[in-house]
């Protein structure tokens, strides 16, 4: 599969909001706080923020994920199902590493997925909470990454 990397537009929400409410909707242990669009309005205001890029099918408009990112810190990873495996993730996951010296993020317990990918991409463990921290009263895990020093 071949795809581009870009800055994410506002014309972008309604794909990436969509992604989005997809994702929690597939993951049963996750609870549903929020609306579709209200996905959509979260999604947004990242966008405008200039947090987000977007990985886009080079051959078509066709959104396959993003990730939205605030300075070192990973507010969101978000893959198409149908473009997981692909080096989506990765490829947006080497963008940011390339933007900053050290990346954090938090993610579920219950995400042992997204957990095998964090610890692929050299994500290390640093801290973890008993869900009082987040929206969803979920166990959650940080991770950081920090690029190693050259010789």
């Amino acid at each position: 599969m071949s795809f581009v990397l870009r800055p994410a537009r506002s014309t972008d929400a309604g794909k990436l909001g969509a992604i989005l409410t997809d994702a929690v909707a597939a993951a049963p242990w996750k609870p549903r706080l929020h609306s579709a669009a209200e996905d959509i309005a979260h999604v947004a205001t990242m966008i405008d923020r200039g947090w987000v890029t977007v990985a886009q099918d080079a051959d078509t408009p066709r959104i396959l994920g993003f990730l939205a990112r605030e300075g070192d810190f990973i507010h969101a990873v978000f893959i198409h199902p149908q473009a997981r495996g692909d080096g989506v993730g990765r490829a947006l996951m080497e963008a940011a590493k390339a933007q900053s010296d050290t990346l954090r993020l938090w993610t579920f317990v219950a995400n042992t997925g997204a957990q095998r990918f964090y610890l692929r991409e050299g994500f290390a463990e640093v801290a973890r909470g008993d869900g009082s921290g987040n929206e969803e009263g979920l166990p959650d895990i940080q991770y950081q990454w920090q690029k190693k020093a050259t010789a």
